[in-house]
């Protein structure tokens, strides 16, 4: 028997009804008998603390259609959309994913392959339009997406083009990009996103919402009852069992009050060494964490044209970790596959595969020692610190404690 498998790229944050469609398809799609998700840690791509933790959200998936769960070191999770899908990439082809598949706003191949070979041909040209849009003030996302249609004007080329002002076509092309880069063999396959974009509210009576709507539907009401119908059980139950052992769920506003201390303690000369922090806006993140009590009041102050929420964010979770220029340039490719949890599906692959695998993989951490590890721990345990309060156990050091879920 050769099990064939498809990778996906996750956050479950939380895992709801339109992820369990893209696993769904995911497998159908690509006729493989498992699904592999490489899946964030305890922070995001967007620079947020996790709604629950990773072992929450790896049950909930491995309930729900995945038969692997590994992590994505946070180094790569926390990151920008090129490095976010590099190094997820590396991962599903170290695993010996034969396909993998992304939801999209576009819902077909075609257009990314297209501004794939756009953006190949436009070569130093295109880096250079968007050097010159940085340095007009532009934010990053807007300077890539002015140079991406001036270039898309001047081609050539016949055929749809990806809409790379969209959230998910862009992580999409990135994902294209990236396994093009390591010459892998992984066929690329896309499904449109249904129901529900990226930033939309979640709407009474659809069975489809946005992670970010249905957190945003909890914090306005602070029941798990006001989200149940854009999830399934299993995620109900795992939320229900959160709230029980009166852990918070994770966001900027209740992790801000130690963020705030971080950042007036460390001072700016000590922040200029974050990763991320630059141009001088560490003065401007002092300055702006001495003014204000909340993390909207912080927020509202530092944000500008030229620095998106989003860019922000990620500073402030560099900062709240520790995660310097000197740490992140040791890590700079995923060196192991850490394992979160399997099904016995799952478990049949990596018998299978174990020999094949393109790094190793790691079922126990303290069985391994890289510094890219070393720090996913740490981050662990200071996402912990911003969930844990009076009435509850303590999850520091979970990492050391947890082993691999496995679902039969």
């Amino acid at each position: 028997m050769d099990l064939k498998a498809s990778g996906i790229i996750v956050e479950y944050n939380p895992f709801h009804n339109g992820h369990l469609h893209h696993a769904q398809q995911a497998k159908k799609m690509t006729e493989a008998d498992i699904v592999i998700a490489v899946m964030s840690g305890n922070f995001l791509q967007r620079g947020e603390p996790a709604f629950v933790d990773k072992w929450t959200r790896a049950s909930m998936a491995l309930h729900n259609g995945i038969d692997i769960v590994v992590e994505l070191p946070y180094a790569f999770a926390t990151a920008n959309a090129p490095t976010f899908a590099r190094g997820a990439i590396q991962l599903l082809d170290a695993v010996q994913c034969s396909a993998f598949c992304f939801g999209s706003e576009d819902g077909a191949i075609e257009p990314f392959e297209n501004s794939l070979l756009l953006l190949q041909q436009a070569g130093e040209e295109y880096e250079g339009m968007i050097k010159e849009a940085v340095g007009r003030g532009l934010s990053y996302p807007k300077a890539l997406n002015e140079a991406y249609l001036a270039a898309s004007d001047a081609s050539a080329i016949e055929g749809p083009l990806a809409d790379l002002s969209k959230p998910n076509n862009i992580l999409g092309f990135h994902y294209l990009e990236a396994a093009d880069a390591i010459g892998s063999r992984m066929k690329a396959v896309t499904i449109p996103r249904i129901v529900a974009q990226y930033h939309d509210d979640a709407v009474k009576g659809n069975r489809i919402a946005s992670a970010t709507g249905i957190r945003k539907s909890f914090f306005g009401s602070d029941t798990i009852s006001s989200v149940t119908d854009f999830i399934p059980d299993t995620t109900r139950i795992s939320l229900l069992d959160w709230q029980a052992e009166s852990q918070l769920f994770g966001n900027w506003s209740s992790f801000y009050p130690q963020l705030r201390f971080t950042i007036l303690r460390e001072g700016p000369e000590r922040l200029a060494m974050i990763a991320d922090v630059t141009e001088g806006i560490e003065n401007l993140l002092y300055r702006a964490a001495a003014n204000n009590k909340s993390f909207d009041g912080f927020m509202t102050e530092v944000k500008s044209k030229r620095y998106t929420w989003t860019r922000i964010q990620r500073m402030l979770t560099h900062i709240f970790t520790g995660f310097t220029y000197e740490i992140r340039n040791k890590m700079p490719t995923p060196s192991y596959l850490r394992l979160l949890g399997m099904t016995s599906a799952g478990r049949l692959y990596l018998n299978e595969h174990k020999k094949r695998l393109k790094l190793p993989l790691i079922s126990k951490a303290a069985a391994f020692s890289h510094p890219s590890l070393d720090f996913d721990i740490h981050a662990a345990d200071m996402y912990a610190l911003g969930i844990d309060n009076e009435d509850s156990r303590s999850r520091i050091g979970l990492d050391y404690e947890t082993h691999p879920i496995i679902i039969s």
